[in-house]
């Protein structure tokens, strides 16, 4: 049985971290290490993580570097065959590790297995809906287009795919080796998988049972969308840098679809002014996405229009009649994917 290398970066997590890291206990794949990287947390996270007594489970500690940098100081410390991330607020279901292993198992040619992901509220509570990523076929286009894995919890990678992305670099008056760019404070993964799809020949697919309960907090649905969008145009220049024809023929049209996204992340805060301008300024930068995705493009305008011109408490009943719709919807698709 081969050793998966479990990586929580630890950071102001003490109301979640308990219930992660017991999620990660509970796992029916038992040949598991679970490094736990306390990235200089000013709260309580690392003492709850210190009351639990298992030998698999290592604390290892670094000022505070950011997200980036916790995540490549677990995967230089890690001897795992596979390697596991699992952010400090989201849980795993047990069989996560056992159908992620399988599927690696029995897929050579796949690099990086990741599970779909069921959403939960702050207080843990299952909202019914799921991030339902493409599972298959993933090339360059879906990962400019969006995040395919959904999030940072979903995926398990074979350790062979850092080694061929690894690079080095001076840090601190010494070369290290760097797996995640830790001058991308965000969508750093994105990059990150960006880099496996170009520089080698490992797959990204995903198995259709949500193994990842993947947490919505009002911390994730910040309002900046400029910091975003900023952010978004810091990897694109990134991956400029090594793959610019990848870039130039991609880059007005993956753009739109990022705004649209932002537009879509304005609507769940109810925001509706940002939401429709977002969505606007999306079918400017590239019409396309009017046709390869119309269903998606319709839906948010007609969302964001609504919440700009009709009231509050009338947007909120049609709001959770459609989370009631999309719900179902993709529960059936779910179970019909499985079998």
């Amino acid at each position: 049985m081969k050793l998966v290398s479990v990586i929580i970066p630890v950071y102001n997590v003490e109301q979640y971290i308990a219930d992660t890291v017991k999620s990660v206990l509970a796992q029916t794949y038992p040949n598991f290490e679970l490094l736990i990287i306390d990235d200089g947390s000013p709260d309580r996270s690392i003492e709850i993580c210190q009351q639990f007594c298992d030998s698999r489970i290592k604390i290892i500690r670094q000022a505070n570097q950011g997200l980036p940098s916790a995540l490549n100081t677990g995967i230089r410390n890690s001897r795992g065959t596979y390697i596991a991330f699992l952010d400090g607020d989201d849980i795993w279901l047990p069989e996560k590790l056992t159908k992620q292993v399988d599927h690696l198992e029995s897929c050579p040619e796949v690099g990086v297995s990741f599970s779909r992901s069921a959403l939960i509220d702050e207080a843990g509570n299952e909202l019914g809906t799921y991030l339902m990523p493409q599972l298959r076929g993933i090339n360059i286009f879906s990962l400019l287009r969006s995040n395919p894995v959904g999030n940072g919890s979903a995926a398990t990678f074979r350790r062979e795919v850092f080694e061929e992305i690894g690079y080095y670099h001076d840090k601190n008056g010494r070369s290290e080796v760097f797996y995640f760019d830790e001058e991308l404070t965000r969508s750093h993964d994105t990059e990150f998988l960006l880099r496996i799809a170009i520089k080698t020949n490992w797959l990204i697919e995903g198995i259709p049972e949500p193994l990842t309960l993947y947490r919505i907090n009002s911390e994730g649905l910040s309002a900046n969308y400029l910091k975003k969008l900023e952010s978004w145009e810091k990897v694109l220049s990134k991956v400029r840098s090594y793959a610019p024809e990848q870039i130039a023929c991609w880059e007005s049209l993956s753009k739109a679809y990022h705004l649209r996204y932002l537009a879509r992340k304005a609507i769940r805060l109810h925001d509706g002014d940002a939401a429709l301008r977002l969505v606007w300024k999306a079918i400017a930068t590239h019409p396309r996405i009017c046709f390869e995705e119309p269903l998606r493009t319709i839906l948010t305008f007609s969302a964001a229009a609504a919440l700009y011109f009709f009231p509050l408490s009338f947007y909120q009943q049609i709001e959770a009649v459609a989370t009631q719709l999309t719900a179902s919807s993709q529960k059936r698709r779910i179970l019909r994917e499985r079998l």
